[in-house]
């Protein structure tokens, strides 16, 4: 049977348990109203917080009956500690709250990819049609060695994650940078801007703003521009996404095998850390894949991205061995300018400066990848690309914020809202507790505060 940890979180000035009972899972989240929490809230010290699971099954064959049953993890507690945190009041932690609002009020999504009612409806009884393996499936498809599959659905069980947006949430995304605090900080930030100004003379990027009076020439002028070299072509704009993606699939891979190692070097669990650097890394690589169905690169292309990557990797996995919070930061910092390119691109198309991908009809691997409709076109991809680059912007702020050796990872069983993702950079340590003490809440329902009293009061009388 599959367990999680119920914690409660004290008031300013008690105690939280220390030691602490398990509560089996249950299937759907909890219809109980969750009772307001106290106005202030501190952690002295927190042990098996918050739902975190480090075996969670990445996504479900089948749709849920209903809205609150999106996968809860199987998996075991993480015990781990987060001392001397003190958590503002609900209405001042700003993790997807209204202001003074309640824990209902909190948008979690889960991680896991339990189709949406509409989505499942649109997928159900269909097959994967190919002899493909991996990721790529139908699409490098043997004509020859043709199969069904009726236990999978065209729309992909290959992947660990399928991010799922709304217009709304895509329209959300906004270009945020953090402001560097301390010197790791600072380094990391100048090492990006250094890499994003060689970058940008390698591949010949151009960022200038063109007059409204030339924007609204019909028909615009595109080649005369691009002549003047004031705005970037198809094949620029490929060359450059496909550079960024080759290289942005590393830092996730090379983070997550480095905890898988150190997780099986101490024999304990890692506090669901590993899943979602993984997933990172298989988004990227999804982003990859997704640009060579546009167009396929020149073999120069293809040199410069096995020099680089063989480079970056070795570079990365040291600074990951002995400063991972650095290295956090910098992915941080990273994805802050994947994020300012995308918003050129699509500003670029939305002011039709990119005719030749104006009706382009989006790959069928990002509909399958995304779960987009049928019709969708190479502009709504690049919108949920961006969206992407912006929730691995926000992980990562948020992880390097954390201990790196005792914190769970707040984003193992439930992520913030997209609208979240895309407005903030990052948690803070004290709300990615108070943002796993919500998801507890709102996964467990009163039966945390329950059990947590229980192991409150045996801890205060001796027995535990």
């Amino acid at each position: 049977m599959s367990f999680l940890t119920a914690t409660r979180l004290t008031p300013a000035g008690l105690r939280a348990t220390s030691s602490l009972r398990r509560l089996p899972v249950i299937s759907a989240l909890s219809q109980h109203p969750i009772p307001t929490p106290p106005p202030s809230l501190a952690i002295r010290s927190l042990q098996s917080t918050a739902v975190v699971a480090t075996e969670v099954r990445p996504r479900a064959r089948q749709a849920p009956t209903s809205a609150t049953s999106a996968a809860v993890a199987a998996g075991r507690a993480h015990s781990t500690l987060m001392s001397n945190l003190s958590i503002p009041a609900t209405g001042e932690a700003d993790t997807g709250l209204k202001h003074g609002g309640r824990p209902a009020d909190m948008k979690v999504h889960s991680n896991t990819t339990a189709l949406r009612p509409d989505v499942a409806k649109r997928e159900e009884g269909q097959f994967v049609v190919g002899g493909g393996r991996g990721a790529e499936g139908a699409y490098n498809a043997n004509p020859e060695h043709d199969v069904q599959d009726p236990l999978s659905s065209s729309h992909g069980t290959w992947t660990l994650m399928n991010p799922i947006y709304t217009d709304a949430e895509l329209d959300s995304v906004k270009i945020v940078e953090r402001t560097p605090q301390t010197m790791s900080d600072k380094a990391a930030h100048a090492i990006v801007k250094i890499l994003r100004r060689s970058f940008d003379v390698f591949t010949g990027y151009i960022a200038k703003d063109i007059p409204k009076e030339v924007l609204a020439q019909r028909p615009i002028p595109v080649a005369e521009l691009r002549a003047k070299r004031e705005v970037l072509s198809d094949k620029q704009w490929l060359l450059r996404i496909i550079l960024l993606e080759s290289i942005a699939g590393v830092p996730g891979m090379v983070a997550g095998t480095l905890r898988h190692l150190r997780s099986l070097r101490l024999m304990r669990r890692d506090g669901g850390w590993i899943h979602t650097l993984l997933e990172e890394a298989e988004n990227e690589r999804m982003h990859l894949l997704t640009f060579l169905t546009v167009s396929q690169p020149t073999w120069f292309t293809r040199a410069l991205v096995l020099c680089a990557q063989g480079v970056f990797y070795n570079v990365f996995f040291l600074t990951y061995l002995f400063a991972p919070k650095t290295a956090h930061r910098f992915v941080g910092a990273l994805e802050e300018e994947a994020v300012r390119t995308y918003t050129h691109c699509i500003e670029d198309m939305q002011n039709g400066l990119l005719p030749e991908w104006e009706n382009k009809p989006a790959p069928q691997i990002a509909i399958d990848y995304w779960r987009m409709s049928p019709d969708a076109k190479l502009f709504d991809v690049i919108r949920a690309v961006r969206a992407d680059e912006a929730s691995h912007r926000f992980v990562n702020h948020s992880l390097a914020n954390l201990d790196q050796k005792h914190d769970f990872n707040p984003f193992a069983l439930a992520e913030a809202s997209p609208e979240v993702r895309g407005s903030m950079p990052g948690f803070t340590r004290e709300e990615s507790a108070e943002f796993a003490r919500q998801t507890q809440l709102k996964h467990l329902g009163p039966a945390a505060d329950k059990t947590a009293e229980e192991g409150s009061k045996k801890t205060s009388s001796g027995i535990e």
